[in-house]
């Protein structure tokens, strides 16, 4: 498989006409029965990425031990070729190091929030035909796993094509239909000043069809422009997407900021020139305190500690950091 740190590149050609190729980022639902999961029920809100295909990734026990962090969202849930999902698009859905994972997290009293897409691969809302097919994967993860939460990260030609975006949208209206309580998060790519067009036309769509998204979110990096205020290019970014779903769902500023948020990236982004300091990352933290953000997370748990000899940015941050630190930072992020 590729290497995937690049899982996480956004698709913003259109918006800054900057990123290079080459780098990253599931059975019908027809009349299925309500599903209630009954794992631990933590809200999803600030759970970092984990992504065990590659970056000598952390022991998700010890990482909270060492943090106080009870949440992770594990990445990514891709389709296998077809309308069925696997873990990377290859690692069984169930039985694996994945499944194991996550069992040893729920006993030590934490949860997860699984996430589908990325940057690269397969990704289900492309390979599934139609958005009951395609909730019909969703669906499978869920009951898989129990989930009480799930992330739709939708990212490059998954996020690029309105026909998916709608599919999407109404397999999650589905989801949400079927799974009393779930929480539904939606990650994208965005401007410094909020959603490009179609991220704009992504919560339009899902206001439209009625769908209740607990937190629209979007990812504030590699935007290409050199170095940059990172904690303010956030803050324009979220303060653009809240403006973009209080206008789509006819919310109060308020309300809206509770329906959004986002997720950054620790140290050294993928764009030269461009970082986000441990000081810019509490800023965004203290400011989606005081707006009660949706969702808050990073990408990702496998890079939060500093380079040692080698320079690999998909197993460490690129800056001069202490182990866990972002980690240690979100962990107190309660909305």
């Amino acid at each position: 498989m590729p290497r995937t740190r690049h899982h996480r590149r956004l698709a913003l050609a259109a918006a800054v006409g900057m990123l290079a190729a080459g780098v990253t980022t599931a059975a019908t639902a027809q009349a299925a029965p309500q599903h209630t999961a009954t794992a631990a029920a933590p809200s999803g809100l600030n759970g970092p990425y984990l992504y065990l295909g590659w970056g000598s990734p952390p022991k998700a026990t010890d990482v909270m031990s060492a943090t106080g962090t009870t949440q992770f969202t594990m990445a990514f849930m891709l389709s296998d070729g077809g309308c069925n999902p696997k873990w990377d698009g290859s690692r069984a859905l169930t039985g694996g190091n994945d499944q194991s994972t996550i069992n040893s997290i729920r006993s030590a009293g934490g949860d997860v929030t699984v996430s589908f897409g990325g940057w690269s691969g397969n990704k289900l809302g492309e390979k599934c035909s139609s958005a009951s097919a395609l909730a019909g994967a969703y669906q499978k993860v869920i009951d898989a796993y129990q989930l009480k939460s799930i992330d739709i990260d939708i990212e490059a030609s998954e996020f690029e094509n309105a026909t998916v975006r709608q599919r999407v949208v109404d397999a999650l209206k589905t989801v949400k239909q079927k799974n009393s309580g779930i929480k539904v998060y939606v990650t994208f790519g965005t401007t410094t000043t909020g959603p490009d067009a179609n991220g704009k036309d992504l919560v339009k769509r899902g206001a439209t069809a009625g769908l209740d998204v607990d937190g629209w979110a979007v990812m504030p990096f590699d935007f290409g422009q050199g170095s940059l205020d990172m904690a303010g290019a956030t803050k324009s970014a979220v303060d653009g997407l809240k403006n973009t779903v209080a206008s789509a769902y006819g919310l109060s500023s308020d309300a809206a900021y509770r329906k959004v948020g986002f997720s950054s990236m620790n140290g050294k982004t993928d764009v030269a020139g461009e970082t986000i300091s441990l000081n810019n990352f509490k800023d965004m933290v203290s400011y989606a305190k005081s707006h009660h953000l949706a969702r808050v997370s990073f990408w990702s748990l496998n890079r939060d500690r500093k380079c040692g000899s080698g320079t690999d940015g998909d197993a460490c941050s690129g800056i001069d950091q202490g182990t866990y630190d972002f980690t240690k930072v979100l962990a107190g992020y309660n909305g």
